[in-house]
């Protein structure tokens, strides 16, 4: 089994949907770019989103077990993957690679 790096690489954050359609909340993602998790054993790693993770975890998954080369040639490096969250407010781009 491989250990998984998790690095986030990009936020967005579309104010626009935002103040038409979300409730106010207290406590938005609070990710900084260049953020690094480490799964073992293919488990959320300490701290990690629990809705993001339900999102890369098949990809964690994967990549712990050794997985590569998703979607035919996707990716330059064959053991990554770069996979969002489902948050349609905020996003948050996730690079995963076994190391």
């Amino acid at each position: 089994m491989k250990d998984v790096k998790i690095t986030i690489v990009k936020k967005a954050e579309h104010k626009d949907l935002i103040e038409k359609y979300e409730n106010p909340i207290r406590h938005a993602c609070e990710y900084k770019v260049g953020q690094v998790f480490i799964s073992k054993k293919a488990e959320r790693p300490e701290g990690f989103c629990e809705s993001a993770w339900e999102n890369i975890y098949p990809y964690v998954f994967a990549l712990t077990f050794g997985a590569e080369d998703f979607y035919d040639g996707w990716m330059k490096n064959k053991n990554s993957a770069m996979i969002s969250c489902n948050d349609g407010f905020r996003p948050v781009s996730f690079y995963i690679e076994s190391i």
